[in-house]
């Protein structure tokens, strides 16, 4: 099958692993596979399922090029929407940090940039499932849902595409029970999928009204809205309040204070308005993390959530 191709000509040369590593929801995450230069996705666009092959190698990493090709219904679309993807539709102009840690950060990774997937329901979906659980349950429940529901994806890789939202709308309570998601989280996204049309809506409203759609959806907080908008939305500013982790991960980052709350986290991020989600993104590239506190987060029975 022959791909549909596109060259991108990016302002600055963009770091594809950097960038899309949000999209990716584990190492043996069946819908993406990223390499130090190129990445390869597998999405439902509302022309169907597609294939994206995103590469910086070669030839056009001199230049900065990216080559984008794709496969499968959803071809077309995918390619019309990789610049934003690949982030060149993020303005980084106004991002001139002088704190000594997040101005170091951006020096060393000035090809990082916040993704515009436009992908609403495949950014909610593992959101969701990421509540009140740890990352390796999250990311093993969310898996199982893809490999199971999912369908193959056209073009290369053997990659898997997101189930359709129709599917999860009608999916049984033992069935996200099999995948290790209980009845909460597993309404949330039954609720999402049933809604999906209006979900998808958000990609074309400001910030503040977006997150005013997604909160609306019962299971939905803050902290869920905040991790579609910065992968689904590709919001330089969203913050994702109510994590476990991120809170002492900033305190100690920007402040070198072990532990941090959302009150702190706020306060640190404030001198970079507009742009608090990517100094987050800064500091999760840099794997900066706080000192343990104590044992790690176990894993939870469903039976208790």
């Amino acid at each position: 099958m022959e791909a549909d191709r596109r060259v991108l000509r990016p302002a600055q040369p963009i770091d594809l692993a950097l960038t899309l590593a949000p999209l990716r929801h584990g190492r043996l995450d069946p819908t993406i596979r990223i390499a130090p230069s190129a990445v390869l996705r597998a999405t439902r666009t509302p022309d169907g399922p597609a294939t994206l092959h995103l590469s910086a190698g070669a030839g056009a990493e001199a230049s900065g090029e990216i080559v984008a090709r794709a496969w499968g219904p959803g071809a077309q679309w995918a390619l019309d929407a990789a610049p934003a993807l690949c982030g060149l539709t993020d303005d980084v102009s106004t991002f001139a940090p002088d704190h000594p840690v997040v101005a170091d950060l951006h020096r060393r990774r000035p090809g990082l940039r916040m993704p515009r997937s436009l992908a609403v329901l495949e950014a909610l979906v593992p959101a969701v499932i990421e509540q009140k659980v740890t990352g390796k349950e999250a990311r093993r429940s969310y898996h199982g849902l893809v490999r199971w529901y999912g369908e193959p994806a056209p073009g290369p890789g053997n990659l898997v595409v997101p189930p359709p939202p129709e599917t999860l709308a009608r999916l049984p309570s033992w069935a996200f029970h099999q995948a290790g998601i209980e009845r909460k989280r597993a309404d949330t996204i039954r609720i999402a999928c049933a809604c999906a049309g209006r979900l998808e809506e958000v990609t074309a409203m400001d910030p503040a009204a977006a997150q005013a759609r997604l909160t609306a959806l019962p299971g939905v907080g803050l902290w869920t809205a905040a991790e579609v908008a910065r992968t689904a939305l590709g919001d330089a500013d969203a913050v994702s309040v109510g994590d476990y982790h991120l809170p002492d991960q900033v305190a100690w980052a920007l402040a070198g204070e072990p532990r941090g709350d959302d009150e702190r986290m706020l306060a640190l991020l404030a001198p970079f308005p507009g742009h608090r989600g990517r100094v987050i993104r800064l500091i999760e590239s840099a794997a900066v993390t706080a000192p343990r506190r104590g044992p790690r987060m176990p894993a939870n029975d469903i039976r208790s959530l």
